[in-house]
């Protein structure tokens, strides 16, 4: 069975059980058959088995990878997803990638109605690779390229994770070089080696605790996260509404005069670069000082135009 496969089953577990909870073993084959057959005669290459131990360990699996929890009701007789796991960010993306990659996969036609950005995604080779290796605690080892050094560096590291951003995707590791926690892109990353060296898991390294007050991929190490209060216009407003900037936003005026609303964030490039891509649909109220620097820096873009 393909990669493709395993990751379309789980997301068709999870699909079931969110439109129908408390759902049997036997419910959820039937669904799984069902669309096993209507995705076969598109391709026969992600053709998916499942049985009672088949889904026991996609339980697993799921729990492992996504960190999603299926439960099951005795009372009901049927497993079910809790509600905080059906707004899990990543039960929802999961859903949402599979229901894309489906759409495109199922009949090439498509291409006449659906576009695609036009650029080549690189290193998502890599993901079941580094996957496994997270899971299973074992070291890895790869050539990485740095954008501003001429040649790649080995590295050995302790993978504890996978982040995505701004469709990039990042390995979380520590360097056994310096014992310090670093970010890979893996786009920059070649020649990887799943060592059978395992290493011990640092359960004080948390990760969701860590990013938790990061925008993108840099958590600064010197500086404590900052509340940051933007106001933007109310047609912007509709957007950053539907897609929140950051994780901690609140909303603090949403009227036919502004949406106003507050951030717990650390003050890095990517955040500052990410306000400068809003123009002058955003104003910082707070703080003052990185409201003026963002002044600034438009002041001069308008010099050089």
């Amino acid at each position: 069975m393909s990669k493709a496969a395993y990751i379309a089953r789980y997301a068709l577990i999870l699909k079931k059980l969110k439109a129908a909870p408390y759902s049997t073993i036997e419910e959820i084959k039937d669904f799984i058959d069902r669309e096993n057959e209507r995705m076969s005669f598109f391709d026969d290459r992600n053709q998916m088995s499942f049985s009672t131990r088949t889904f026991h360990r996609d339980k697993k699996e799921i729990r492992d990878l996504f960190g999603i929890e299926i439960g099951y009701s005795p009372s009901s007789k049927g497993y079910y997803l809790r509600q905080q796991e059906i707004e899990n960010a990543g039960f929802l993306r999961m859903v949402e990638s599979f229901e894309i990659f489906n759409s495109l996969n199922q009949n090439s036609g498509n291409t006449q109605y659906i576009f695609m950005e036009n650029r080549q995604p690189k290193g998502t080779e890599h993901l079941f690779g580094i996957l496994h290796a997270v899971k299973n605690e074992k070291c890895i080892e790869f050539l990485y390229q740095k954008f501003w050094e001429d040649d790649p560096t080995l590295r050995l590291v302790e993978p504890y994770a996978l982040k995505e951003f701004k469709s990039r995707w990042y390995l979380i590791a520590i360097d056994r070089k310096d014992k310090r926690l670093k970010t890979f892109g893996l786009d920059r990353i070649s020649e990887l080696t799943i060592l059978s060296e395992g290493f011990k898991r640092n359960l004080s390294v948390d990760i969701n605790e860590i990013f938790r007050h990061a925008f993108g991929i840099i958590c600064p190490t010197d500086q404590q996260p900052q509340k940051v209060v933007l106001t933007l216009d109310p047609e912007q407003g509709k957007y950053i509404k539907s897609l929140p900037i950051h994780s901690s936003q609140k909303i603090l005026v949403d009227n036919d005069k502004e949406l106003r609303i507050e951030l717990l964030i650390y003050l890095t490039h990517d955040f500052f670069m990410e306000m400068l891509s809003l123009g002058s649909n955003v104003r910082v109220i707070e703080p003052k000082e990185f409201g003026k620097k963002l002044k600034t820096e438009h002041e001069n873009s308008a010099e050089l135009s």
